[in-house]
């Protein structure tokens, strides 16, 4: 819980009563790998901070499995549109990894966000942070390179490749496998 606290001290500073309340509402778990956080086809009624570990946000389209989000340690994993809107979504959240996860269910955060309104700025932080992240993966999806893209994830998240399956780096990548695979070779 503290990681989360740190990770929330980097938006915004909050007051005791706030931090008090906060810590009141977040439940911590360990899942072994393979647990789904939420499934397609439901809504997405928690925020999940990935304290150790590692999760995938994914759709199927067409019977093939899309990885559209990677969540490593020290970020928020969440079906976003579903959970602003309690609306049920395609996409389920799998834990790649045994993980450490901090939630946050969305009635105790919107209870919070009418008393305390360094709460509620926070979580338009977080939206917002949510949005330009989803758009910068857009942008990289549909103006950068394939090879590009391989590079910003190997500089943005080295040990990345050793943890997730090649499968679903392709995905995340919005390449083919054997295309990855051209890409690593030496050469």
């Amino acid at each position: 819980m503290h990681s989360f606290l740190s990770f929330v001290h980097q938006y915004i500073p909050l007051t005791p009563a706030a931090e008090a309340a906060l810590s009141g509402i977040i439940h911590r778990q360990e899942y072994p790998k393979g647990h789904q956080l939420t499934t397609a086809g439901t809504t997405c009624r928690y925020i999940w901070f990935i304290e150790q570990g590692l999760a995938r946000t994914f759709y199927l389209k067409d019977g093939k499995d899309i990885t559209d989000w990677i969540s490593p340690e020290n970020s928020i994993s969440c079906s976003l549109v579903s959970f602003l809107t309690q609306r049920p979504d395609i996409r389920s959240i799998e834990l790649l990894e045994h993980s450490v996860v901090c939630s946050l269910y969305y009635e105790d955060l919107e209870r919070l966000y009418r008393q305390f309104h360094e709460i509620e700025r926070l979580g338009r932080l977080l939206v917002s942070n949510g949005l330009i992240l989803m758009q910068q993966r857009f942008d990289e999806l549909h103006f950068v390179t394939a090879r590009e893209r391989y590079q910003q994830l190997l500089d943005t998240y080295p040990g990345l490749l050793n943890r997730v399956p090649l499968g679903m780096i392709a995905s995340y990548l919005g390449i083919t496998q054997e295309t990855l695979s051209r890409m690593r070779r030496p050469g």
